[in-house]
């Protein structure tokens, strides 16, 4: 029980860290050049960093499957570099956590960084301050609370993602058996003990999460 309950919990939170992590990278460079950058064909693309958000885990697991399979290009290509394939690993369910996880990060950031007043950038600028300057002291710490609310959403994401990680990483215990896959289990398996305890600490974390989220915004 102590290994069937604490493993997958462990490696969900392992997942969800390091998809937070990239997710934030990625989310912040990309929320904050949207933010500002107008281009002909920003709808188009705009929506599909949003799609993951709306479709159907099990779509996004299929699409993942097609652009990292071992016969697409991006397949091959990790094949050669690693020596093995990345389907059915733990990378596997981080690349699946990071891409169902990153609309909630993009959003936030972007709308954080919408609020920035370019007239204290510019300022800074004036003052001689260099862009990476001002994005770092200037543009990040006026949308830090969009920021650590996407990150805290995004990691959230991440920690439940349930159809993209079964499909593309697989139901492998110890290895990509997240909580929400352990649940499922315990469940088909009839050990509601295990079901109950993994449950009631998902909802734990992701309450303690929300929450963290609402005091940042208040």
């Amino acid at each position: 029980m102590s290994t069937e309950f604490w493993t997958p919990l462990k490696l969900s939170v392992q997942i969800a860290c390091i998809a937070g992590i990239i997710v934030m990278i990625v989310g912040i460079l990309l929320g904050k050049w949207m933010a500002k950058k107008q281009f002909r064909g920003k709808l188009f693309f705009e929506t599909v960093l949003l799609l993951p958000l709306v479709l159907p885990p099990t779509v996004v697991g299929f699409l993942l499957i097609i652009i990292f399979g071992k016969n697409s290009f991006a397949g091959e290509a990790i094949v050669w570099l690693f020596n093995a394939p990345v389907m059915f690993t733990w990378w596997a369910a981080v690349i699946a956590s990071v891409v169902v996880a990153f609309p909630l990060m993009y959003q936030s950031t972007k709308t954080g960084f919408e609020g920035v007043d370019e007239d204290i950038e510019n300022a800074a600028r004036v003052d001689g301050a260099k862009e990476w300057q001002v994005f770092f002291f200037i543009s990040i710490p006026l949308a830090s609370k969009a920021i650590i609310s996407g990150g805290i959403l995004s990691f959230t994401r991440a920690l439940g993602e349930f159809g993209a990680t079964l499909m593309f990483a697989g139901n492998i215990p110890g290895k990509t058996q997240t909580a929400p896959l352990a649940i499922y289990m315990a469940i088909d398996s009839g050990n509601m003990s295990l079901a109950w305890a993994l449950v009631i600490s998902m909802i734990i974390i992701s309450f303690l999460m929300l929450l963290c989220v609402h005091l940042i915004r208040a």
